[in-house]
């Protein structure tokens, strides 16, 4: 048994806080259990009440004669506390903690108190703030939402109660298919991470879908999403700032960065879902079909406008549209009249009968070519969308091969029906040619992700207790920010290339420095109170000759003597000035739900205007960083746009990967870091300036 079979599958269930009330959640959760078909023991607790709904009541659990595995809390938070241990000394598994009052509005202590309770008698906890779980392999609607989902074989997880009640109703409009509806609230025990680990091993379930607002731990809900053997799609709400500030109120979690959660997708092979819509769609997608494993996709279609309509999806979706081959063409040339075009999309006009359909659908999918097919059918005054329906399933049977199908049908109420009978018989249908495309590019995003080599973290030899020194002596210091010089240490520790320097305390010294890097040399003032250096008049740049150290030594320490008077004033740093190539930047934040990430992108107007950057939660590998530099838009820069030469992308992905191990390993000590500008030449780079920020 696992852990949390109690809870998901439960042979008997308390509801703690029955109502004799119709209106009360407490009697809901009664009603609804009876009425969904669960064949468990149902035990209603309550102190007042002798009977509800035909059921004995007692008045409190410990009075319950047999084993309980879970039970639904469904009075006053105040009093939740109480219930928990009865429950606890009654050997409960589990507690659905349906009522609200907690973290959400500020009670994080009693909330806190609930899980402390939990623990010492063993019971895992989902919730509080939850609409409960609804199941459909127990027919058990442990919950008071109204009614058991359409049944299927997806795992439905909301953070939001409301809403989960809201695409209950919404699985049956849309005919998709759920195992399990769950509410998981405040996450103050079980969270996604967990659910993930659960449900990738329930054989009812073949997909995981998940609305979220925030994680509570984030290195799990990674770490599980990539073990994970069956695909999962989010849909991320809390994106933008107010979004995401209403996020953290509604829940008590916190929402996060996008482009950080972009990032842990992408790492835990994550499909994306940009909205609700987006969510059922490719829900449904992956559910029924098999990933994409590869790029050429094939539009069959009876009209011309949809067929423009889905290839400019197929471009936004990220699977743009190829022009099928001189053999696959031939093929779909027997199923059209003459003025058809076997062209992709494949138009095989208005004139097209249902035998076209199922002749041009079977030979594109048996074509070697070929890895998917998006069917497209505007209703017409001559065909039957149901012989359509049906015979594009006996294309498929035929075909006998692993490739997805997709079907859009644009039409009336009869196109509606058709459309449902091949979701029931397992073909995925949508009412726009948008929604068909965005459902297969989400079909492909999982297919990349198998595809991927998930080359492990190997970590590289480098000088961790250098650089802890470092960090302790500035930390009993009193200080938080590391000097330029410091900081490229540390850097150095790690095996990040920086430029030759050292830091010179006389003119003299200066200039005897100048001379060991070698000249050009660039000066620096080196304070911790001085951060902007450049504003301080703090920076002097292609130095050649002794005369001009000296001189740029007197300026530097004036200059920041004027720009703040009670500044503390280390030296002058004197580094050996490195070509000029392309300016990159590799930084770090301290994500508060993941932990240390690793940022990438071009540096100056394209960091600073454009935001062009990405993403990573370190550590990570060289194969990772790759993929990583290829995200960003700037990426044709790097490759040598316009005649210039392709840099050193090689150097790069070894720089990041590096620094994922330096704020992975010294995470306990770092809130930030910033490389920039990172200097980028045909044959390796340069950190040319460094800051690391402590906790």
């Amino acid at each position: 048994m696992h852990p949390l079979d109690p809870i998901f599958k439960p042979k008997s269930i308390a509801i703690v806080g029955a109502s004799r009330d119709p209106k009360a959640i407490g009697h809901q959760c009664v009603k609804n259990l009876l009425e969904s078909g669960y064949e468990g023991k149902i035990y209603p607790v309550n102190p007042k009440a002798d009977e509800i709904r035909g059921l004995k009541c007692y008045h409190s659990v410990l009075d319950i004669p047999d084993e309980i595995d879970i039970a639904l809390i469904v009075v006053p938070a105040k009093y939740v506390p109480s219930a928990a241990e009865d429950c606890g000394k009654k050997g409960a598994k589990g507690l659905v903690v349906i009522a609200s009052g907690f973290s959400e509005v500020g009670r994080k202590d009693l909330e806190d108190q609930v899980v402390e309770i939990a623990r010492k008698y063993g019971m895992r906890i989902l919730g509080p703030n939850v609409v409960g779980i609804m199941n459909n392999p127990l027919k058990a609607n442990a919950s008071f939402g109204p009614y058991l989902p359409y049944p299927g074989n997806a795992a439905l997880i909301s953070q939001s109660g409301a809403l989960l009640i809201a695409m209950d109703a919404r699985t049956w409009s849309d005919k998709v298919g759920i195992s399990h509806m769950i509410s998981i609230g405040n996450m103050a025990d079980l969270n996604f991470g967990d659910l993930i680990e659960y449900f990738n091993e329930d054989s009812d379930t073949n997909v995981i879908s998940l609305y979220m607002e925030g994680v509570k731990d984030g290195r799990k809900f990674l770490e599980n999403s990539k073990k994970s053997k069956k695909p999962i799609i989010a849909l991320k709400a809390g994106v933008s700032q107010r979004g995401a500030a209403a996020a953290a109120s509604h829940t008590g979690s916190l929402a996060g960065s996008t482009k950080i959660y972009d990032a842990a997708f992408k790492q835990g092979h994550v499909v994306r879902a940009e909205n609700l819509d987006a969510l059922f769609d490719g829900t449904m997608a992956l559910a029924l079909q098999p990933p994409m494993k590869g790029d050429n996709l094939v539009i069959i279609t009876n009209g011309g406008g949809v067929g423009v309509l889905a290839t400019d999806a197929a471009e936004k979706y990220g699977i743009p549209i190829k022009d099928a081959p001189e053999d696959l063409k031939e093929l779909m040339r027997k199923h059209m009249p003459e003025f058809g075009s076997p062209k992709n999309p494949v138009d095989l006009t208005g004139m097209a009968d249902a035998q076209q359909y199922y002749g041009s659908i079977r030979d594109a999918l048996k074509h070697d070519w070929v890895d998917g097919v998006v069917v497209l059918f505007c209703e017409t005054s001559f065909t039957n969308p149901l012989e359509i329906s049906e015979n594009i399933k006996k294309a498929i049977d035929e075909a006998g091969v692993n490739k997805p199908v997709i079907v859009n049908y644009t039409g009336g109420e009869k196109s509606i029906k058709a459309g449902e009978w091949l979701i029931e018989h397992g073909i995925p249908y949508y009412k726009s040619p948008d929604a068909a495309v965005r459902a297969m590019g989400m079909l492909r995003t999982y297919g990349r992700y198998l595809e991927k080599t998930n080359a492990e973290f190997k970590p590289y030899t480098v000088n961790r207790e250098k650089a802890e020194e470092i960090i302790k002596n500035v930390l009993s210091s009193g200080r938080k920010l590391l000097t330029e010089p410091e900081a490229k240490q540390v850097f150095a520790a790690y095996g990040l290339p920086v430029p030759k320097g050292k830091m010179a305390k006389t003119e003299d010294e200066a200039v005897n420095i100048a001379h060991e890097v070698e000249y050009p040399v660039v000066m620096k003032i080196v304070s911790p109170q001085i951060i902007h250096k450049s504003d301080a008049g703090g920076v002097k740049v292609n130095l050649n000759s002794d005369e001009e150290v000296k001189q740029a030594y007197k300026e530097i320490i004036e200059n920041a003597k004027k720009y703040d008077p009670n500044a503390e004033i280390h030296g002058v740093y004197v580094q050996h000035m490195e070509p000029w190539g392309t300016e990159t930047i590799i930084g770090s934040i301290y994500d508060p739900q993941f932990g240390p990430t690793v940022m990438f992108g071009l540096g100056g107007i394209f960091v600073e205007i454009l935001k062009d950057v990405t993403f990573r939660i370190a550590p990570f590998s060289e194969e990772e960083s790759k993929e990583m530099i290829s995200e960003i838009k700037g990426y044709k820069v790097l490759q040598g746009a316009r005649g210039e030469k392709p840099k050193d992308v090689k150097a790069i992905a070894e720089a990041i990967s590096r620094l994922s191990q330096l704020v992975w390993e010294l995470r306990d000590y770092i809130k930030e870091v910033d490389a920039n500008p990172v200097m980028v030449y045909e044959n390796g780079l340069k950190v040319v300036d460094a800051r690391i920020i402590l906790k």
